[in-house]
């Protein structure tokens, strides 16, 4: 159970689930169709950008009755709209006499003409010698209260369209919302006479704009094709349309037709690819075909240079017939123009026919597996990157790769959802932002709790925008190691009451805290009246030493100033001893997983815990090893310090970091710690100030310490019986000579001159 929380617990195991979440709830949204409308305004944004003509486009062409068709027909023929069908015999004689592949009508003759029977009789004839027209009829749905009215076309020239597959097909939701149970259909002249009928009728995307079209319905037992379909089948004769027909097939997603293959939705429809705004297809006026075949007619076989039209523009295209005037313009909305005639819609669907290339619907189990991919990824993302330009980038990353892998898929003919996407990508963006916002507070917050005992403050905001430097577990690293203790604390302790005793204990700890903080030390705990403080770690801090033994003076000089408030509160003279220890130990956060602490271990921190006992020895307040001297006298002395956050701590404080004769030392004794065999030299370290005052105190103690390391004990005491009364190392060293006499050591007796420890 305690490893199941730490894993979820875990920053990358909470991206994961918050990006699975943030797919799921879109995916919810996405199904249920609220996405719907955005998403189209998406895929509009699609084809006006890739919109592009075809192989196909310029071999298909569009035949229009415009404003100057009608205003010529009106002031040169006397003919007011409507027209009489045969004019568009005319226009059906052109296409034939220019070698246009088929002509489709994208106009309903359901009524007869008000010009009479002969009218249409005559529009029949041209449209029976021509062979290749596809006329156009309206199938409708009806409600279930209504009886089904079946209405088809009897003698007609054409042979019914089959389709493999069509009867199962039927049964599955696709097939079904391709039924229709009544048809507006072409009068008898015209349906008898055309190679083909053809359903005109198209249902838009709920937003009124045309983005898919029905392929191919269902009335009663017949397959009606759409017009811009229908006219690809004009153009042949019965028996070559009869063995097309046969090799045709639908079934779950596809309409194969004539070798070619149609991806169809779950509504048996086909995405369009546009090919670009209305006039993308070639378009001509009614009147320039109609005078074109006049003249054509007037002048006999021989070709003239006054032709409105040169019969070479038509030759081997598909021609399209339709209205373009005000009050008669079919007028639709498409993805790349608000204003797009009907016609021009079927024109695009005998476009991608041709070439192939109509849009597919991306497989919902490959949405949904995207989706959820791409939100965990972005969740990902975010939660790991640090820094505002990071997180711009990423983010920016998240909101711009749908729309382009979008693009992309669109290139390869694939409708892959864009909106989920995008929706997905901000809800992974926002939870990975308040996820960082949490785990960068949690961050903050265990930085501080962790740190506010030990660091300073401006230590603590480094760690905080350097988390990096703060590795959990423990490291090798050299440290300086501070260890302090009040002398005669115990019995100073039991003459006070707790209410004294604390009061005392914390104004002392937190002025000496506060001096190892300004050095830019770490705090690594108290132990009753004891500190325990270190340099360079969690943060690396240049020259260690040399603010670790600043502080310590520091520290010793501050007591000073205090020592007459605080002999009033017990009645005698606070001092405090200080060992102090350069070398190597191993730092870090060590413990349990529900407590632990930021510590170190290792012999040198032993050996500076006895060095502040050895001062006991020797009479002395601070004792440095010769590591730390070797740290501060080794340094450069004209290199400034490397800007890591300590010159700024330094700086804050007003410290000077110019580390030139800053110290000056003597040299205490070469010493054998308990539990130490190897003897360390220790110094005593002061300000260059007291040495100058003492300095003859000092010359003299050195020259007793060369007798005593030479094992000449009397001479040692000779020398220090002169400043005896003056420095308490050299009585210590009279006490120790003495003692090393009475046990008959001298220099004969194979002496090292190491002072050894019998105690802590």
């Amino acid at each position: 159970m305690k490893l199941n929380s730490l894993f979820l617990q875990h920053k990358w195991v909470q991206s994961i689930l918050g990006g699975l979440f943030c797919a799921l709830f879109s995916l919810i949204l996405w199904n249920a169709g609220l996405m719907d409308m955005w998403e189209g305004k998406t895929w509009d944004w699609r084809e006006s950008l890739m919109a592009k003509p075809s192989s196909a486009t310029d071999d298909i062409c569009l035949i229009l009755v415009d404003q100057t068709s009608l205003d010529w027909m009106s002031q040169n023929n006397g003919l007011n709209w409507p027209w009489p069908r045969e004019i568009y015999s005319v226009v059906i004689d052109f296409c034939k006499r220019v070698q246009a592949k088929a002509v489709a009508f994208d106009v309903l003759f359901t009524e007869p003409s008000s010009y009479g029977v002969e009218d249409d009789r005559t529009f029949a004839k041209s449209v029976r010698d021509y062979g290749n027209v596809a006329s156009a009829a309206f199938l409708k749905k009806l409600s279930n209260t209504t009886p089904a009215q079946f209405e088809w076309i009897e003698n007609r020239p054409f042979s019914p369209i089959t389709l493999n597959g069509l009867k199962s097909w039927t049964e599955t939701p696709a097939g079904k919302a391709c039924l229709f149970t009544k048809a507006a259909m072409p009068i008898a002249e015209l349906a008898s006479t055309s190679s083909i009928i053809c359903n005109v009728q198209q249902e838009p995307d709920p937003d009124a704009i045309y983005r898919r079209v029905r392929m191919v319905s269902i009335f009663g037992n017949y397959i009606v094709p759409c017009l811009g379909l229908g006219i690809y089948f004009a153009d042949f004769d019965s028996q070559i349309v009869g063995n097309i027909k046969q090799e045709s097939a639908i079934g779950s997603g596809v309409l194969s037709i004539d070798n070619r293959t149609i991806p169809l939705d779950k509504k048996g429809e086909a995405i369009l690819r546009y090919r670009g705004q209305s006039g993308t297809h070639k378009i001509y006026s009614a009147a320039s075909i109609i005078q074109s075949e006049i003249e054509f007619r007037n002048r006999g076989a021989a070709e003239s240079k006054e032709t409105t039209i040169d019969k070479s523009a038509f030759r081997d295209k598909y021609v399209f017939f339709s209205f373009s005037a005000p009050g008669l313009f079919d007028l639709r909305s498409s993805p790349v123009d608000s204003v797009y005639p009907g016609v021009e819609i079927q024109a695009t669907i005998l476009d991608n026919f041709l070439v192939g290339d109509f849009i597919s619907d991306t497989p919902e189990y490959v949405v949904i597996v995207w989706v959820i991919f791409w939100s965990i990824l972005c969740a990902v993302c975010i939660a790991s990157v640090k820094g505002t330009l990071p997180l711009i980038f990423t983010g920016g990353a998240a909101v711009v790769l749908p729309a382009s892998i979008c693009i992309a898929a669109y290139v390869v003919g694939v409708w892959l959802p864009l909106v989920v996407q995008e929706l997905t990508a901000v809800f992974a963006v926002i939870f990975s932002l308040g996820l960082n916002y949490v785990h960068e507070g949690r961050q903050r917050r265990f930085i501080k709790n962790a740190f506010s005992q030990y660091l300073s403050p401006v230590f603590i905001e480094q760690l905080i925008q350097h988390p990096e430097k703060l590795k959990l577990g423990g490291e090798r690293k050299e440290l300086s190691i501070f260890f302090s203790d009040l002398q005669g604390f115990t019995s100073i302790s039991e003459k006070l009451s707790p209410e004294e005793l604390t009061s005392l204990l914390n104004n002392y700890l937190s002025v000496m805290t506060e001096i190892i903080h300004e050095e830019g030390g770490t705090v690594d705990k108290y132990e009753g009246d004891a500190i325990i403080a270190f340099w360079n770690a969690p943060l690396d801090v240049p020259n260690h030493g040399v603010y670790a033994v600043r502080a310590a003076l520091r520290c010793q000089n501050k007591l000073a100033l205090m020592r007459p408030e605080m002999k009033k509160v017990v009645d005698s003279d606070m001092r405090m001893r200080i060992g102090l220890n350069t070398g190597v130990v191993v730092v870090g956060n060590m413990g349990s997983y529900s407590r632990f602490d930021y510590t170190m271990l290792g012999d040198s921190v032993n050996l500076a815990a006895r060095l502040e006992g050895a001062n006991k020895q020797f009479g002395t307040y601070t004792m440095i090893s010769a590591a730390t001297r070797n740290a501060i006298t080794n340094r450069d002395q004209k290199s400034e310090v490397v800007d890591n956050g300590l010159t700024s701590a330094s700086r804050n404080n007003n410290i000077n970091i110019q580390m030139k004769e800053e110290f000056a030392f003597r040299e205490l004794a070469r010493l054998a710690v308990m539990g130490k065999k190897e003897a360390v030299t220790v110094f005593e370290p002061m300000s260059p100030d007291d040495f100058q005052a003492n300095q003859y105190i000092y010359n003299t103690f050195d020259k007793g310490l060369q007798f005593f390391y030479k094992g000449e004990f009397q001479s040692a005491i000779e020398i220090f019986s002169l400043i005896s009364d003056r420095d308490h190392p050299a009585s210590s060293y009279i006490k120790k000579c003495r003692e090393l006499l009475l046990s008959g050591v001298d220099a004969t007796t194979g002496w090292n001159g190491v002072w050894t420890m019998t105690s802590k």
